[in-house]
This record gives structure tokens, sequence and C-alpha cells, in this order.
């Protein structure tokens, strides 16, 4: 993941998990770990869709769902993609015998709301891929266990943050991501 994409997580983490709307580029500088002029590069677009409006002191989020989508749309998740595997057991399963993971997508959204719009087969994390291979093996077939490359802004988080489940479940070829993306859409307010 590009370091503006941490830009866009922070971001929207506090706007949609904190209620915040109005920030310094020094507090998301800081939060991200990064330079301020990586902030400054990474809001350019946004302020040029009115997503953004900046201020002396900072700048004050106008339309957060603009932000969603335009991150959604440049997020590349395959490129992230760091181990797969195919494993027979149901994703319940597997979710439980995960080692210490962020759970993202599906399992992601499951944990966060405690229902699922609809029936999913793939779990999808951010953590240690030799630990989760050891654990599960590589086996040949489709994929139902993907682990995708962690960086050190997400470590800080407890869990996904909500934005970044939305984002890899809008890069996500099922069917059933709609689904997901849907229901996160309602419960995000937008």
């Amino acid at each position: 993941m590009k370091k503006k994409e941490w830009v866009y997580r922070e971001i929207l983490y506090r706007v949609f998990e904190k209620d915040m709307h109005f920030f310094s580029q020094r507090s998301v500088k800081d939060a991200c770990m990064i330079s301020a002029g990586m902030v400054n590069k990474a809001l350019e677009p946004l302020e040029q869709m009115n997503a953004i409006e900046k201020k002396p002191m900072g700048f004050h989020v106008i339309s957060p769902k603009k932000i969603l989508l335009y991150w959604a749309s440049i997020r590349n998740l395959k490129r992230d993609i760091v181990f797969q595997t195919r494993v027979e057991m149901p994703v319940h399963k597997i979710e439980k015998l995960m080692p210490q993971v962020k759970f993202t997508a599906f399992s992601g959204f499951k944990f966060a709301f405690r229902y699922v719009p609809s029936d999913y087969s793939e779990v999808l994390v951010y953590g240690n891929s030799e630990l989760i291979k050891q654990r599960f093996g590589e086996k040949e077939g489709i994929p139902n266990i993907i682990v995708l490359k962690s960086d050190m802004h997400l470590e800080k988080f407890k869990q996904t943050p909500l934005a970044q489940i939305f984002v890899d479940l809008w890069n996500l070829e099922k069917w059933y991501a709609e689904d997901f993306i849907k229901s996160l859409e309602k419960e995000l307010k937008i």
C-alpha cells in the first residue's frame, strides 16, 4: 500500500470512528509517520474534488464518501497479497484458528458489526504470513485464506479501520462483496 493511502486511512478512521472533521496536516503527518510533503501531496486530489477544504490551520472534511470512493478506486489489493492458500474447512473455523491478525473484508465486517449480510467463503487478513503458512500449510486450489501485507501505520490500530475494510471489499471480485459494501455504507451512514 502506498503511503498516501495511509493518509486516507487516518482521515477516514478519524471521521467514521472518532467523529472528527477538522484536522491539521501535522497531526496526520505524525499519526502516519510520514513527511508533511507526502501529506500535502495526498491531500491535493481531495481538494480538487471538493472532498476537503483547506483552512489556515488545517483542513475540513466536506465529503468523507468522496475520499472513501477515491481511495477505493486507487487501491490495488492484489499487489498487497503476500500469501494465499486453500483450506478445506468453513470460514468460521478458519477465523478461530488464525494467529494474531487484523481481519478485513468479510471477516472484518463480521467482527465489527456482529452480523453478515451474505454468506462468504474467504478469510482476508493482515498478518504474519509465515505464521499463517505454518498453521494452515500451502495447498493448491482456489484460495480461501488470503494474507495481505501490513504496514506500520495499520499496526497502530487494534483492529482494521472500517474504511480499510470498505476499500478492501471494493476491490474484491466476489459477487457477495457488493452485499457487504451496501451494508457497510448503511453502517457508515454514507
